[in-house]
């Protein structure tokens, strides 16, 4: 193990994970050193950790103690480091055969139990699986990130607790590495060829991988970017481009693809996880092959993916090439890949979840290298500690409620034979709506405590009861948001779309985070009825006392918070996702059509 120049290895040293197993002669990695193991072979030797419990000469001498009370030799002798800590070796292999190994006492239980839990964070996604898997037990993982710095995008903390987690994983068609000359663009310098934006709910029960196209034409920011000198240039927006040039192009870099997701959907990317080919490959091959399945025989001489009809297991270069064939399924276009992506990632979420993964500490060992030498993150998760402590955020994610789905998208109207696509803002946005909002695409229950729940059942009963006519409903509009000319806005939308005639704006008021709209109790009918109008939960609701109109007349008061989107759009996201989305669990098997 790398620990050179990283670290003292003071939490757990790797090199005392170290087991021979005699079935296979091979030394493997353990998960847990109290948890069973595969059974030791007398003259077999483990390396002897830097700093163990039993080992009291900080030089790795000998006298250490077993746990039977008998002595134990070390391995091999350690390299004091500055400071005067030994470090772990710059290279952890299996210890020369032929030499004594110490007894040691194996407790029952407990090393499954202590794998799933450094395996949680990996329900929620992949590669927050194997990074927060790594870090408690190979600290030379941490010398495999590569760190780019986005110049603010994204969050400088790792997770704040009971808030929303937004982390935008990048696959590039950049061309690196030995074996990917035959993939991608030849001159390409990294596009964003493979987007998913994973939204983690609050309380991290449930998830939503939104997968956005290449090819969408969108808008680019303008993006701040860090020089190698330090300092930080402005590379210019441009409008009505495909998403894909949001990285590379013109120099732009991660950060400036996580400013144009956080526009194009307006879900703040707190993270960004960025990979080329070479992940699929080598995660492919760390876990044993991934399962896919198809409806028909596959013989695409483009990818060269050959696989017959029915479930296979894929890994390498035939992985590589299942996630990346265009001309085998659907309309052999890039949102059929898109969903052969998706299945793909969804069964190799289940591989990483399956006892013969988190039971192998070999396995693991390789997923983790694999997988942090695939990656580049951001500043703010550029350690394996950091990336540890925002996969236990992600622990309790079942993979029942991770959902892939597609951003909704139609045919560009301005091609004669479109090759790009447009949002379909119809479908998009009551689908952003609920990723907003938190409402998972699955069925969760919520968890809540009793005065949560209690607070809940009270909100949504305002919402209960008869309805006045739109025509009798009279409101007097404020705006305590952050749009300038809402209350106008809103007015006239009010009136001219729905029919809301007794109503008016009153200009400005203190700003404030939420809408609310305040009124009487015999107005209540009135209040539902504006309610279903403008989409605004039983939340938003303040029944109490209401205030009088310029005719002095007794009215609602309606103020627009910051939450405020705009006239016509709903504050209150749809309960659930409309019939028509495309999505896919990520717990459930599909053949590819």
């Amino acid at each position: 193990m790398d620990a050179q120049g990283r670290g003292r290895g003071d939490d757990i040293d790797p090199a005392d994970q170290w087991v021979l197993n005699p079935e296979t002669g091979d030394y493997e990695l353990r998960l847990d050193t109290s948890a069973p193991q595969s059974p030791r072979v007398p003259g077999a030797r483990r390396p002897q950790s830097a700093r163990t419990a039993h080992s009291p000469e900080a030089g790795g001498g000998r006298g250490g103690r077993t746990a039977q009370g008998g002595r134990e030799r070390s391995a091999a002798p350690t390299v004091p480091a500055q400071g005067g800590r030994a470090r772990a070796r710059k290279e952890a292999v299996p210890p020369p055969g032929g030499r004594r190994a110490a007894k040691r006492r194996a407790s029952k239980g407990g090393g499954k139990k202590k794998a799933l839990m450094w395996t949680g964070g990996g329900l929620g996604f992949l590669l927050v699986a194997v990074a927060g898997t790594g870090f408690f037990l190979y600290r030379h993982f941490d010398g495999n990130l590569e760190t780019i710095d986005t110049a603010g995008a994204g969050s400088k903390e790792v997770a704040r607790h009971n808030t929303p987690l937004n982390i935008l994983v990048i696959g590039t068609d950049k061309r690196t590495g030995k074996g990917n000359e035959g993939y991608g663009d030849k001159g390409s310098v990294g596009h964003a060829d493979t987007n998913i934006l994973l939204h983690v709910s609050a309380d991290r029960s449930n998830a939503t991988a939104l997968s956005i196209p290449r090819d969408l034409i969108t808008d680019v920011p303008d993006c701040p970017t860090k020089q190698a000198d330090g300092s930080v240039t402005t590379i210019a927006g441009t409008q009505q481009v495909r998403f894909n040039t949001s990285l590379g192009q013109d120099d732009r870099d991660p950060g400036c693809t996580m400013r144009t997701v956080t526009q194009l959907t307006g879900l703040k990317v707190d993270h960004f996880m960025m990979a080329d080919f070479n992940a699929v490959k080598s995660l492919s091959t760390a876990v044993g092959g991934v399962e896919v399945c198809v409806a028909k025989p596959v013989d695409d001489p483009d990818s060269h993916l050959k696989l017959p009809a029915g479930k296979s297991v894929v890994e390498g270069e035939q992985a590589l090439a299942f996630v990346r064939t265009r001309h085998s399924f659907g309309n052999h276009g890039d949102l059929d890949r898109i969903q052969v992506q998706q299945q793909f990632l969804g069964s190799l979420v289940r591989k990483l979840k399956s006892e013969g993964t988190l039971t192998s500490p070999s396995k693991m060992f390789k997923v983790a290298n694999a997988a942090t030498k695939a990656l580049s993150v951001d500043e703010g998760i550029g350690s394996l500690s950091k990336l540890t402590k925002l996969g236990l955020e992600l622990q309790h994610v079942d993979p029942k409620n991770i959902t892939f789905t597609t951003l909704p998208v139609v045919d560009n109207p301005k091609e004669p034979k479109p090759v790009t696509v447009v949002v379909d803002e119809a479908k998009a946005d009551p689908l952003l709506a609920m990723m907003k909002d938190d409402v998972s695409l699955t069925e969760v229950k919520a968890k809540e405590s009793k005065a949560a729940s209690a607070k809940k059942k009270a909100e949504d009963a305002r919402l209960k009861g008869t309805r006045a006519e739109t025509s009798e409903v009279r409101v007097e509009i404020y705006n305590g948001g952050d749009i300038t000319g809402a209350a106008q806005a809103q007015l006239t939308w009010l009136q001219n779309n729905q029919g809301v005639l007794k109503s008016s704006q009153r200009g400005n008021a203190p700003k404030q985070d939420t809408t609310t709209l305040s009124y009487a109790p015999d107005q209540a009918a009135q209040a539902r009825r504006l309610a279903d109008v403008m989409g605004l939960p039983g939340s938003a609701l303040k029944p109490g006392k209401g205030i009088e109109n310029d005719q002095g007349l007794p009215a609602m008061k309606l103020v627009l918070g910051k939450d405020f989107k705009g006239a016509g759009i709903a504050l209150k996201a749809p309960a659930k996702a409309p019939a028509e989305i495309q999505r896919t669990e990520a717990d459930k098997q599909v053949c590819a059509k």
